[in-house]
């Protein structure tokens, strides 16, 4: 049975789709695999640590990340100004009522099933039972973003979480036969924090979900050892494990 404590745990992840690990292998197959098998793990940087803090606020377990991350205090034990920025966050997100009903929904709610036969976990930041299905998102601003080879797209196209409204919707209706709307309920670590309630519309949810059933098979096949995996050759994975065989043409660099 998946807990909070072992949803991550190695032999789940091997076990289960999830929508962060199926992002990863959209990025680079290669670094993905590499890290479900220990090979490779990614930096924990300050952004996704000061989302991370938000997060733990909101989920009740501050205190057990604290102790599992004490770089961010300083050496007199204070909090390091990043993560002050995080508190200043959770003030301004508990100062809107609207925000705050849209997270009080039952927290960290796990669910499993399967999508083209591959089995997919779930965990639900906020849950209302029959109503809708929330996630927070703490974002460095709202501004579109700039993605390789697709041009500017709005954060939440950029970010991948139409793609996470879509996984989710899908494993709630197979346990509950409820198809509910999906929000993000969004805060931003600008020097005065923004804020937003926003719901994807049912259309790009639906794409991709299809986005979703065309890839999780191959993905789910490089972790049975079926498929080999791609490489990027721009991740820091690739440039890490990088072998050079051959001199390469200067020309060759304009095609990428």
């Amino acid at each position: 049975m998946l807990t909070n404590e072992n949803y991550f745990s190695p032999e789940n992840q091997m076990k289960y789709m999830g929508v962060s690990q199926f992002k990863a292998f959209e990025k680079c197959e290669a670094a993905a695999l590499a890290e479900l098998t220990g090979e490779y793990q990614r930096e924990k940087t300050v952004s996704l640590l000061v989302g991370s803090y938000v997060d733990a606020h909101f989920e009740g377990t501050l205190d057990v990340f604290k102790a599992q991350n004490p770089e961010i205090f300083t050496k007199k034990g204070e909090l390091k100004a990043e993560y002050r920025k995080a508190e200043e966050i959770i003030q301004r997100i508990e100062r809107d009522p609207l925000f705050v009903t849209f997270l009080s929904g039952e927290s960290q709610v796990i669910m499993t099933g399967e999508i083209e036969g591959v089995p997919v976990k779930i965990k639900i930041d906020s849950y209302h039972a029959g109503k809708m299905l929330v996630d927070l998102k703490i974002m460095k601003d709202f501004q579109p973003v700039y993605v390789p080879e697709q041009g500017r797209l709005s954060w939440i196209e950029a970010w991948g979480y139409d793609l996470q409204g879509a996984v989710y919707q899908e494993i709630v209706r197979q346990n509950t036969g409820d198809k509910l709307p999906f929000y993000l309920a969004a805060a931003t670590k600008e020097k005065e924090t923004d804020i937003d309630i926003i719901e994807i519309p049912q259309p790009y949810l639906d794409v991709s979900l299809e986005h979703f059933k065309e890839n999780v098979i191959r993905y789910d096949g490089i972790k049975k050892g079926l498929f080999q995996p791609r490489r990027c050759e721009k991740c820091d994975y690739c440039k890490q494990t990088k072998v050079l065989t051959a001199p390469r043409s200067m020309e060759v660099l304009d095609y990428e």
